[in-house]
């Protein structure tokens, strides 16, 4: 498996996995691979509807919907899924 063939099934697994939720604006934020444990560690970003600000502040051109990341662990050899979890980015100093 390729970095490109890792990030699409990243991505098109959460797609699937929130299916009915709405999350639109699905993004690549970050790829690792770990040579020790032959994983891909993808991290893809999405918005939810919840995390929309009012419409007020959009229409005012404020406010960009909150972002929510996971990374996705797969298996190079096989591209089986191993995990989803949330990535929690550092507060900006």
């Amino acid at each position: 498996m390729d970095v490109r063939e890792a990030a699409h099934a990243a991505k098109e697994y959460l797609i699937d996995l929130f299916d009915g939720e709405g999350i639109t604006h699905v993004g690549l934020e970050e790829v690792d691979f770990d040579e020790v444990t032959n994983e891909w560690k993808i991290t893809i970003g999405f918005s939810r509807p919840w995390d929309h600000k009012n419409v007020l502040t959009q229409a005012l051109g404020e406010g960009r919907p909150a972002r929510s990341y996971k990374v996705v662990r797969i298996n190079d050899e096989s591209g089986a899924v191993i995990s989803v979890k949330d990535r929690v980015l550092a507060a900006a100093e």
